[in-house]
């Protein structure tokens, strides 16, 4: 498992190097060289990569060999409107990209499967990490096993959301209530919300030990990274995670 950075790359301007997305309105040759230098760096060739066509929602694709390279070059054969891959083959990586959203590989070293997620309040607020250990427990996976690291996202006080979103997350895990540093009222109608620490609590509820839960130990604040929130446009950086063969 690996999470870019933004430095590397060929991209100018706003998506200044490493930029990942095609999404974006970058150079789409230098987002291909970009993608070509990522997957090289991470050890296999960009042929071997899936990418999703990521909606801010919680829907689940089962991946294997038949899918490699699917949407690493165009965003037209990308998996269709999908924020959570599974695979239980070694023969494919997987990859979500972000630029505050919280990005998370999901995985059971015994039974061998695997997931990655692309979780922002929406994917959150949906129960994307649930969906993920219930669809990798459809293949053998059992939730006290996974290993669950989570990549750089939008820092808590950079993060400021309204009541809705703030109902949303509370919903998400009803009737649980959300633990006091998830969300924290700024004034009438506004919270910070941290979204490490909000799946990081769903992950414990789903039966995830605290102890085999990881995060980065950094944020989008940090210059190596994206932010939507600080710079639009932007480019994305990805999480990509492989099987051991």
């Amino acid at each position: 498992m690996a999470v870019t950075q933004r430095h590397g790359g060929v991209s100018e301007g706003p998506y200044d190097s490493l930029n990942l997305g095609l999404h974006v309105g970058d150079d789409s040759a230098r987002v291909l060289a970009n993608r070509d230098t990522a997957a090289d760096t991470f050890g296999v060739s960009l042929a071997h990569v899936v990418f999703a066509e990521q909606v801010h929602g919680a829907d689940v694709a089962f991946v294997g060999p038949p899918d490699a390279g699917r949407g690493s070059r165009s965003m037209d054969d990308a998996i269709p409107s999908t924020d959570i891959l599974v695979t239980t083959s070694a023969e494919v990586a997987l990859i979500m990209l972000v630029a505050d959203c919280v990005p998370l590989a999901l995985i059971d070293p015994e039974a061998r499967v695997m997931a990655v997620v692309h979780a922002g309040w929406r994917g959150t607020a949906a129960g994307a990490v649930a969906r993920a250990l219930g669809a990798m427990a459809e293949a053998g996976g059992r939730t006290d096993r996974v290993v669950a690291f989570m990549g750089p996202a939008v820092q808590a006080d950079r993060y400021q959301v309204d009541d809705v979103v703030h109902r949303a997350l509370t919903g998400a895990i009803a009737p649980h209530p959300l633990e006091p540093h998830v969300a924290v009222r700024q004034d009438p109608g506004h919270w910070h919300v941290d979204l490490i620490a909000a799946n990081r609590q769903q992950l414990v509820l789903a039966g995830v030990p605290p102890a085999q839960i990881f995060d980065s130990g950094t944020s989008t604040a940090d210059d190596d990274y994206f932010s939507d929130r600080a710079a639009r446009p932007c480019g994305r950086f990805g999480l990509l995670a492989q099987l051991r063969t």
